[in-house]
C-alpha cells in the first residue's frame, strides 16, 4: 500500500494530499493526524488542500473511498481468488491472505472498523460512520456473493452466513492487533465449521 514517499511521485496536488492522508489515517487512526500535519507532509500549499478538501471530513471520505478500492477488490478480493478457484476455498484463503497481512511490518487493521470506533457517540448517521458501515456491507457482500455461487453443497441461508463469517473476518483483525500471532490460522479453522454448519443438507440417494 502507498507510502508518503511514493505519494510525492504522483503528480496532481489532490493526488498527493490523499496519498499523505491514507497513509497518516491508516497508521494513526483519522482523530490523531490534522490537517495542518497533512498539507506539510504533502507538500501543497493550504488553499490548494482546502480547495479539494474543504473539510476534514471530505478528507477522510476520500480516504475511506480509496481504503475500499486498495482494500476490499484489490487487495482482499484478487488475493484470495488468486489461491483457489472453487468459491469455498476462496473463502477460507481469505485468512491466507491474512494471515501473511498481520505478519507485516505496515499492519493497520480495518480502517472502517477504526473510523466507525472513532464515530462512537455521533451514531450511524453521521457521515464518516455511515461511510464505514457501507463499506462493511460491501465485505459481506463479497462473502456472500462467493458463498451464493458455492452451489447446492453452499450454505443454505448466504446472507446469514455472510454475516457469521464477517464476525470472524473482524475478530481475526482485532486479535492480531492485540497481538495474537495466530489469530488468522485459528478464524480460518473456526471458518471451516461455519461452511459445514451452514452447508445445504443433501437428499439423500434412494
Amino acid at each position: 500500500m502507498t507510502s508518503m514517499h511514493e505519494a510525492a511521485a504522483r503528480a496532481g496536488p489532490r493526488e498527493r494530499i490523499l496519498d499523505t492522508a491514507y497513509a497518516l489515517f491508516a497508521q494513526r487512526g483519522v482523530g490523531n493526524v490534522g490537517v495542518d500535519e497533512i498539507i506539510t507532509r504533502s507538500g501543497v500549499a493550504k488553499a490548494t488542500s482546502y480547495r479539494h478538501f474543504p473539510a476534514k471530513t471530505d478528507l477522510v471520505l476520500a480516504f475511506l473511498a480509496e481504503r475500499e478500492q486498495r482494500w476490499t477488490p484489490e487487495f482482499v478480493a484478487a488475493e484470495s481468488a488468486r489461491r483457489a478457484e472453487a468459491p469455498e476455498g476462496q473463502l477460507l484463503a481469505v485468512f491466507d491472505v491474512f494471515g501473511e497481512w498481520f505478519q507485516r511490518a505496515d499492519f493497520e487493521g480495518c480502517s472502517f472498523i477504526n473510523v466507525l470506533l472513532e464515530m462512537h457517540g455521533h451514531g450511524p448517521e453521521h457521515a464518516l460512520g455511515h461511510a464505514s458501515i457501507q463499506y462493511l456491507a460491501n465485505i459481506r457482500a463479497l462473502v456472500r456473493e462467493r458463498a451464493g455461487r458455492a452451489g447446492p453443497a453452499g450454505p443454505a441461508r448466504p446472507e446469514e452466513f455472510a454475516h457469521s463469517w464477517h464476525v470472524l473476518m473482524k475478530g481475526s483483525i482485532l486479535a492480531s492487533a492485540e497481538g495474537d500471532t495466530a489469530a488468522a490460522r485459528s478464524a480460518q479453522t473456526m471458518a471451516r465449521c461455519l461452511i459445514d454448519e451452514h452447508r445445504t443438507p443433501q437428499p439423500r440417494s434412494a
